[in-house]
């Protein structure tokens, strides 16, 4: 085990997918955060600690998040600010962030591919957006 700085409200593996990369662990909760796993197993580190809010280190907490089976690179996260935003995690950064719904977001989850996803909210709806065309989603 290894200590969370704050609630978390989300664990995942990395997809079993090909890469090169080290076991990685995220966890949402204060921030989308991404732990490496050592080869034996028996530590934790963390790799990075991702803030969508560009003007402030602090950042909204975030429900949920799903992880592309398809391309690990992209990790979608759910939050209470009523948005759901689309992460490079190789670069660390945001790729997207959109208002998905009028009251928080309580769940994200990918469509089989990089580029459609759905998100529930406390306004009582499901959406579906698709990246590649986000004025019509």
């Amino acid at each position: 085990s290894f200590v969370h700085p704050y609630p978390a409200t989300k664990v995942m593996f990395l997809p079993e997918v090909q890469t090169n990369w080290s076991d990685l662990v995220a966890t949402t909760g204060d921030y989308l955060r991404l732990w490496e796993i050592s080869d034996d197993g028996r530590t934790v580190n963390t790799k990075a600690c991702l803030n969508n809010n560009k003007k402030t280190d602090f950042c909204a907490p975030l429900t949920s998040f799903d992880w592309n089976s398809e391309d690990p690179r992209l990790i979608g996260t759910a939050s209470i600010d009523t948005t759901c935003s689309i992460w490079d995690i190789a670069a660390e950064k945001t790729t997207t962030q959109l208002i998905a719904h009028d009251k928080e977001v309580y769940d994200i989850a990918f469509a089989k591919g990089t580029d459609v996803f759905a998100s529930v909210g406390a306004d009582g709806s499901v959406r579906l957006f698709d990246l590649r065309s986000l004025d019509r989603s």
